[in-house]
């Protein structure tokens, strides 16, 4: 991801459970938002307590946003006919940071691989167009460290910039820590470098 492209696409909680019925087989969808695997895990061992019944719970998920990582899993189901379907639909919706897992009861009728493909395929496309999809800004976190008497000069550029204050210690030495959109942050932080007596990290 360059400078221009700092927002991505995520799901903003986790989606309301879908039911696709293939076959008299039942699939159940859901998608998660997700920051790292151990939250992935325990949302996959509470999905198989509350399908207790179901033979198999698949799941893809990806994570990061300049470098990304992902995994499938077909959680015994043929090769590649579960997890990797699941993740093309991460894919085609362009979400990251998001898991999506499907719960699958045995209907009686075996479904062939072409089959599981189409069902895990439609069910996680379902779970994802049931979620609420929304675009979240890349930002980096800058530490400025001033005298009180700069604070008139610093402010004005926070307000001017329309910068976040993620938090602030007003003393004789005051210490603000910001936000800043990801594509200015060499800007904004070239300006506070070329204030006296203010220190950026």
């Amino acid at each position: 991801m360059d400078n221009k492209t700092d927002t991505y696409k995520t799901v903003a909680k986790p989606s309301e459970e879908i039911l696709f019925k293939e076959k008299k087989s039942k699939f159940y969808g859901y998608a998660f938002p997700v920051d790292n695997e151990d939250e992935v895990k325990i949302i996959i061992e509470d999905l198989k307590k509350k399908h207790s019944s179901a033979n198999h719970v698949c799941y893809a998920w990806q994570m990061g946003i300049e470098q990304l990582s992902y995994r499938a899993n077909d959680d015994g189901e043929p090769n590649n006919s579960a997890g990797m379907p699941i993740y093309g639909q991460i894919q085609s919706f362009e979400v990251t940071n998001t898991l999506v897992a499907v719960a699958r009861i045995f209907g009686g009728t075996k479904l062939g691989v072409g089959g599981l493909i189409s069902a895990y395929k439609m069910a996680a496309k379902l779970a994802l167009e049931n979620s609420n999809i929304v675009e979240k800004i890349v930002q980096n976190q800058y530490k400025i460290r001033f005298e009180y008497a700069q604070m008139d000069v610093v402010m004005r550029v926070i307000k001017q910039k329309n910068l976040e204050i993620i938090s602030q210690k007003m003393e004789m030495n005051c210490e603000l820590i910001i936000a800043v959109r990801k594509r200015d942050s060499e800007q904004i932080k070239d300006i506070f470098v070329g204030i006296y007596g203010v220190d950026i990290t």
